[in-house]
């Protein structure tokens, strides 16, 4: 595995949890979900190019659609 690759997936994996934590403890669904895909799709992608702009928008999907 690249070494890029592994630390984008780390970042983002990262940030998914705390969005899953504060979704969880807001009862709010769009971080909740976001959360959850963020620390999925890393696994899923194996082009770094990709998964950076897949996990860009799903980084900034709670900041578009409010509750």
């Amino acid at each position: 595995m690249d070494f890029n690759l592994l630390m984008v997936s780390f970042l983002f994996g990262t940030i998914g949890l705390g969005m899953f934590i504060y979704g969880k403890k807001s009862a709010r669904l769009v971080p909740l979900g976001a959360g959850l895909a963020l620390m999925i799709v890393p696994y899923l992608l194996p082009n770094l190019i990709l998964m950076l702009v897949v996990c860009g928008a799903l980084s900034a999907l709670p900041l578009v659609i409010h509750e």
